[in-house]
């Protein structure tokens, strides 16, 4: 008895603490700014050493480096941008300045130069010590080698004592922060050239630009001339890292771009020009250098035989050799006329001109201007026969070479002529040939492609899928043949779930297996082996589980230097589950002389999962993983179900009110079975009354678990602030039907709000909708079709489909009609031939049915929806006497982008909804807004008692 009332006693004190625990804290707009994610993460390639980045939405992040041997980190404050060497043995990464220092530099309006600058660490992993060097504008190591580093400061700093000298990480440490040499901004900077074993370091003066080989035993320097002496000149060095010296390979040149090496690092490569810095037309030169030559020569220039007249060489292609370094692939272009400088400015007429003929209309020819003005085509250097090949032209705009770059052929495509329909399709149709890079000869291949092409990495092989057959096809650049690859699969190879009046997309492709032997391809759930050649009918890689468990399979390319998918190590998948929402991993190994094993599951459960990594040359992972009520970590390990854990961000979200997030399905209007996410506060109580927001776009649920961090919102409604508030949010999911895309988002969204009114924990009386740009029109449809809402807020929206579809898309300079024919609104026709259909699915000609007060969200600078779609909207309803305000951030584009805008809007939109839906007071700007008289001055928040 004693002991039974003893037990008893205890678990009465255990009740009693739990009792007077504190009730959690609704989110407020405090939180944002020290709510953390994760940044940057890495794995060495012998998988000891996981670094990642911590960063607050506002003020100074952390660089952790955590070690598997001994399971402790090392905390570098407000490290960034780190690089693991090759060896595993240094760590190298940005420091930025503290934030109060920039915000302060800001608030002084402080130009660029006297701006604060990063540092940079050095860490040698698992050793004491961490070497800093201030005002560091840049550093590089090399792609594939160790024991080198290269970095570039501001101003020049004392080298004099490092010179030759063997210098420790240690003695490094020691003066480390009294290494700060002035934070003068130049044009060139001093490079070092740290050889990280023995800390022996080198310098360069008056450097603008360089570039380490892949195995980093040369480096490509640029240098300027100093102003101090009258004889200097601009210059290219060649650093050998190795002899920790340099020979002079070029000088006197104005400017030298693009800079590249072979993949031994002997070769080498750039283009230079000798013109005037301020030259109208400067012409560039191409340059080359091997082993054995004294310096660089010229090996290409506008009058080189093979390119075309008045064509040069050009200074914005990017410059590369074959793997096997036999062809140098440059880029050419049309010498353009230049502008007459004897006008006078003021005297020019500013005008544009639109011409029905033209390819692309004016404003995205204007938009495309400067892109345009450094256009380059495709060309060919052959160093064995000192031959130069024209490959691309004002006619065949794209060349695609390779992967593994040694093949003679090169894939090409062209939409010339093809373009005018952009305007109402939204792509354009292509003319593909196989080109012969030694001889610069072109075979056509296919005419009018609705489709997407690609060469296989030995160039054996041209793909595409043709949007309107639905199918893969595959040409063989030997033969000739062209064969239907994927007609055998027995399921769909494209999108089964689409509803957009237009061809659905491919599902996609996994890669290609050894030697262009085979290439994997998606359907809905698995991955399909097909034969290029056709000779052998497709099979089922996966074994069908991905169908049969409903699970969509999704290969992981882990390491990015595979050309093909390995046959010597398992392949990893992501996976995603439809019915349940589960997120996972899946491994299958691939023996390439035994029957193939189904994939096997490594983890699938109620998560989300980002960034899974492996180290190169060790059986280790790291990821990020979390839920909706978990804040995203990091993990690493062995074993995937078994990692550890190794961040712990936002440990504060304890003591908030935070939520829960679980699937809801019910029955739409016409009988279709729906589903959403139902969000509810953590201290749900089935007893209360909760109001409700429906937050919508089209299909959501895919994110069932994803974590919703408290954030100022760009546009959309943040889940996580309203739902620690006291609300319900509801995430439908839509499907559409042509030429209804209104009726569509009635059928979805408003069945479920009644179904939801009838739960005993749902306010029925008090619920709100809230949706961005294609969200913001179905809430302006919705208050044209229904009062069931008590109030609404519309970002961006289209309230006038006639209006808009004309209209133009800033930001691109596209033209809309596009979206009304083939895309996202869906009505699958032109204005002329479904006018009703457009006046049907536009909520402005419905407004006098409107009783919702609505909010909308409509900025002048939105390059995606015209702005004065808000204002048809708004000025209409308030012709009509409706409630309704309109909210134009200056110079935002369509979702916002400065931070202090973003927390305007949050601000106001929970002020919105809790005066609608929660009776709270209304502020000054709901209730009688503010003039313009006291725009910066009053913001219009105070609530009106």
């Amino acid at each position: 008895m004693r002991k039974a009332f003893l037990g008893l006693s205890l678990l009465g004190a255990t009740l009693v603490t739990y009792a007077q625990q504190p009730a959690k804290k609704p989110l407020d707009h405090s939180v944002y700014d020290s709510w953390q994610s994760i940044g940057a993460k890495l794995i060495s390639n012998n998988g000891q050493w996981v670094v990642y980045t911590v960063i607050p939405q506002e003020g100074d992040g952390n660089l952790f480096i955590y070690d598997r041997k001994t399971g402790q980190s090392t905390i570098i404050p407000r490290g960034s941008s780190p690089v693991i060497t090759e060896d595993a043995r240094y760590l190298v990464c940005s420091i930025k300045p503290p934030f109060k220092d920039t915000r302060e530099a800001k608030i002084k309006k402080k130009k660029a130069a006297e701006m604060p600058k990063d540092s940079m660490a050095i860490i040698a992993l698992g050793q004491p010590g961490i070497l800093k060097i201030s005002s560091v504008k840049s550093f590089k190591t090399p792609e594939k080698g160790s024991g080198i580093l290269a970095f570039l400061q501001d101003t020049p700093a004392d080298t004099s004592k490092a010179k030759g000298n063997k210098k420790t990480a240690a003695s490094d440490n020691d003066r480390a922060d009294d290494d700060k040499t002035g934070n003068a901004s130049t044009e060139s900077g001093t490079l070092v050239i740290r050889q990280l074993l023995t800390g022996l370091q080198d310098s360069v003066k008056h450097v603008k630009e360089y570039a380490f080989s892949k195995p980093g035993n040369q480096l490509l320097v640029e240098t300027g001339a100093d102003k101090k002496d009258s004889l200097s000149r601009n210059a290219v060095l060649l650093w050998h890292t190795a002899t920790r010296k340099a020979d002079t390979l070029s000088q006197g040149n104005t400017d030298y771009k693009q800079f590249a090496f072979d993949e031994k690092g002997e070769q080498a490569t750039w283009v230079a020009t000798a013109d005037a810095e301020k030259a109208l037309q400067p012409f560039f030169k191409l340059y080359y250098f091997k082993p054995g030559q004294d310096s660089a020569a010229v090996i290409a220039d506008k009058s080189s035989h093979g390119i075309p007249a008045n064509w040069t060489i050009s200074p914005n292609a990017t410059l590369g050799f074959s793997k096997d370094g036999q062809h140098l692939f440059f880029g050419t272009a049309p010498i353009l006329p230049v502008k007459d400088t004897n006008l006078v400015d003021f005297e020019v007429a500013k005008v544009d001109i639109w011409n029905y003929k033209d390819d692309y209309l004016q404003p995205m020819q204007l938009k495309n201007a400067d892109k345009e003005l450094k256009r380059s085509y495709a060309a060919v250097y052959h160093l064995a026969t000192k031959q130069l090949v024209q490959l691309g032209g004002k006619d065949l705009e794209t060349v695609l070479f390779p992967a593994e770059e040694n093949s003679t052929n090169a894939l090409g495509y062209t939409d010339s002529g093809e373009r005018i329909p952009l305007q109402w399709v939204g792509r354009t149709l292509k003319t593909a040939y196989l080109l012969d890079i030694s001889k610069g000869t072109r075979k056509k291949i296919i005419e009018k492609l609705d489709g997407q092409l690609a060469i296989s990495p030995n160039g054996k092989y041209i793909i595409w899928y043709d949007l309107a057959n639905k199918n893969w096809f595959s040409y063989n650049n030997t033969t000739g043949a062209i064969v239907n690859i994927s007609q055998g699969i027995p399921t769909k190879v494209y999108d089964e779930e689409d509803d957009h009046p237009d061809a659905p997309e491919a599902y996609g492709i996994a890669g290609w297996l050894a030697n262009d032997a085979g290439l994997l391809i998606y359907d809905r759930y698995d991955v399909w082996k097909v034969d290029p050649s056709g000779k052998e009918a497709p099979s089922n890689f996966t074994q069908g589980l991905g169908r049969k468990e409903k699970i969509r399979l999704r290969y992981l390319r882990l390491n990015a230097d595979l050309k093909y998918i390995p046959g010597s190590t398992p392949l990893v998948y992501s996976a995603f589950q439809e019915n349940t929402k589960y997120n996972g991993f899946y491994v299958q190994d691939y023996p390439k002389s035994q029957k193939l094993k189904a994939p096997q599951q490594v983890v699938l459960g109620p998560y989300a999962y980002a960034d899974l990594q492996r180290a190169k040359t060790a059986p280790v992972f790291t990821f990020v993983k979390s839920r909706y009520e978990m804040s995203p970590d990091v993990y690493a390990g062995e074993e995937i179900a078994k990692a550890t854990q190794l961040s712990h961000t936002n440990p504060q979200q304890q003591s908030y009110n935070w939520g829960t997030a679980s699937l809801y399905k019910w029955s739409t209007f016409s009988g279709k079975p729906a589903e959403g996410i139902l969000y509810k506060p953590e201290n749900f109580d089935s007893t209360k009354k909760y109001p409700v927001i429906f937050y919508f776009y089209e299909k959501l649920t895919d994110g069932l678990y994803s974590y919703q961090a408290p954030a100022p919102t760009p546009s959309r409604l943040n889940i996580s602030f309203f739902v620690s508030r006291g609300y319900l949010v509801f995430a439908p999911d839509i499907s559409y039907e042509d030429g209804y895309p209104g009726k569509s988002a009635y059928d979805y969204i408003v069945s479920a709000a009644e179904n939801l009114a009838k739960q005993p924990w749902a306010d029925g009386k008090n619920m709100g909708i809230q949706g961005q740009s294609w969200g913001g029109y179905q809430v302006a449809y919705l208050v044209t079709q229904t009062n069931l809402f008590k109030a609404a807020w519309a970002g961006a929206p289209v309230a006038n489909m006639t209006s808009a579809y004309g209209g133009i898309r800033w930001e691109s300079g596209m033209n809309r009609q596009f979206q009304y024919e083939h895309s996202q609104s869906r009505i699958g026709a032109t204005l002329w031939d479904k006018t009703a259909l457009y006046l049907e699915n536009s909520p402005l000609f419905s407004l006098p049915r409107v009783t919702t007060p609505i909010a909308i969200m409509a900025n002048d600078a939105d390059g995606a929806v015209p702005w004065y779609q808000g204002i048809e909207l708004f000025t209409g309803l308030r012709r009509l006497g409706k409630p309704v305000w309109l909210l134009n951030y200056n110079n935002e584009a369509h979702n916002l982008v400065q931070r202090q805008n973003r927390k305007d809007i949050q601000r106001r939109e929970q002020q919105f909804f809790d005066h609608f839906l929660q009776g709270a007071p209304a502020p000054q700007w709901l209730e009688s807004g503010v003039p313009a008289t006291e725009k910066g001055i009053n913001w219009g928040w105070d609530l009106q008692q």
